[in-house]
């Protein structure tokens, strides 16, 4: 564990950490709310925070003033990048495969052909955890392009390629 800011004696102190510019005590202290702030949230700022409350004169037996919480900082997926693996003539077999290098939670993928026939895909074709896409026994009208999108609950981002069979 690590201090990351207190109050005592009637002073305020933030600690020398990588917070220190990005938190504080959200109202002044003789509201008797301590709830804290982090401005410009990060991924690594998730992790476990304790609030330890320390009454002068007070016999206070181990662990009554203590509040714990659990801070996941979400990150949105970045562009992915989307790839043909395979060679794309006419009876072949091909993988698109779609893979985002940030997110959290990890995003899932979505494959999806816009024109001249919009289709989505489904298991096994469709490996959404994976971000891949099998087609076969490739054919001309499958030419064309194919949309895949990285999403989670933080957000979403696309990429597109253009098939040639």
């Amino acid at each position: 564990p690590m201090q990351i800011l207190r109050y005592l004696d009637g002073v305020v102190k933030v600690e020398e950490t990588e917070l220190k510019p990005r938190v504080g005590f959200l109202y002044p202290i003789l509201t008797h709310n301590i709830s804290v702030f982090i401005n410009a949230t990060r991924e690594g700022d998730s992790g476990q925070y304790m609030c330890t409350v320390n009454v002068e004169d007070e016999a206070a037996t181990t662990g009554k003033n203590i509040g714990v919480i659990n801070l996941t900082v979400l990150v949105p997926p970045a562009i992915p990048t989307c790839e043909v693996h395979g060679n794309p003539t006419v009876g072949a077999n091909v993988t698109l495969s779609c893979s985002s290098k940030k997110g959290k939670p990890s995003p899932t993928y979505q494959w999806q052909r816009t024109d001249p026939t919009p289709q989505v895909f489904f298991p096994p074709a469709q490996d959404r955890t994976r971000g891949s896409l099998k087609l076969t026994n490739l054919s001309l009208e499958m030419s064309g392009p194919y949309i895949c999108t990285a999403e989670n609950r933080a957000g979403f981002e696309k990429c597109k390629i253009v098939l040639e069979v």
